[in-house]
């Protein structure tokens, strides 16, 4: 069964006669880790909304098809229940965090849990550890930088420890150095802990090398979807996503001819990959 399902999914929202997602068909297994991407305003922001009951629990609207998240449907369950198996990450750290110390963020979500206060302890220094920030803990969220209240956004919901963790382009208000940092530690916690992981993400030079599947939507739909040396081909740069550079070298290569057999998504992969084609 996987952990995520959704079938025939559609949306839209009250006032408007578009729907922002139409017949989305997308199934996601225990331990993966997803990239989600494709043009601005395509709907991946509402898909992430409905994997956590914000869509329709709180955005209101027409809800059509079959959405559950272990086997949790989004229409049957509140947005306070579901939080309990999905973590959200949104794009701004702003909007997550509202307290006078880091600890105290990173800790209100497992006391709401209402979980014991050893067990919640327990939690908010895994968090803190797991995310590198201990030596930030008595600091107000305000005093630091958008990287490191990225970071104590990602703790505060890793302190729930929720099945899937959703993360709603993480890196779109920080710099490169700052994003390659996030995104870093996301792929750690999907490695070391099997954290199932959903990301919004258009910097897919620095996601792609982590991912196990790239799912590309355009206009409300789910246009393409499958391993990221597969999917980043010529179709998708048409549909109009930022390819990783070397990917866009590669494909170039082809249309000239070259005997490229894959596009290779890092500088390594580029290299076996022009090795290959040199001995020929």
């Amino acid at each position: 069964m996987p952990l995520i399902e959704l079938k025939g999914l559609s949306f839209t929202y009250t006032g408007v006669s578009k729907p922002a997602i139409t017949n989305v068909n997308l199934q996601v297994d225990k331990g993966e880790f997803v990239v989600l991407t494709g043009p601005s305003g395509c709907g991946k922001t509402t898909l992430c909304r409905c994997l956590n009951g914000l869509v329709p629990n709180f955005y209101s609207g027409t809800l059509e098809g079959k959405a559950e998240v272990s086997g949790l449907s989004i229409r049957d369950n509140s947005t306070s229940t579901l939080a309990k198996t999905v973590g959200f990450v949104f794009q701004n750290p702003d909007n997550q965090l509202f307290s006078l110390s880091v600890e105290r963020d990173v800790a209100f979500g497992p006391e709401n849990l209402g979980l014991p206060r050893e067990e919640t302890r327990k939690r908010v220094e895994w968090a803190l550890a797991s995310t590198g920030i201990e030596n930030l803990r008595d600091m107000a969220p305000y005093e630091l930088s958008g990287g490191q209240q990225q970071r104590v956004a990602i703790a505060s919901v890793l302190a729930m420890q929720p099945k899937v963790m959703v993360l709603d382009e993480p890196t779109s208000f920080l710099d490169p150095k700052s994003s390659e940092q996030i995104i870093k530690v996301v792929a750690k916690l999907h490695h070391e802990i099997g954290m199932t992981v959903v990301m919004v993400e258009h910097r897919l030079d620095l996601v792609s090398r982590f991912a196990d599947r790239a799912v590309v939507m355009d206009e409300g739909r789910i246009v393409l979807d499958g391993p990221p040396s597969q999917v980043y081909g010529e179709q998708a740069h048409l549909i109009g996503i930022g390819l990783p550079k070397v990917t866009l070298l590669f494909e170039l290569l082809k249309q000239d001819g070259v005997a490229v057999e894959k596009s290779p998504i890092t500088v390594e992969d580029a290299t076996r990959e022009l090795r290959r084609v040199l001995k020929r």
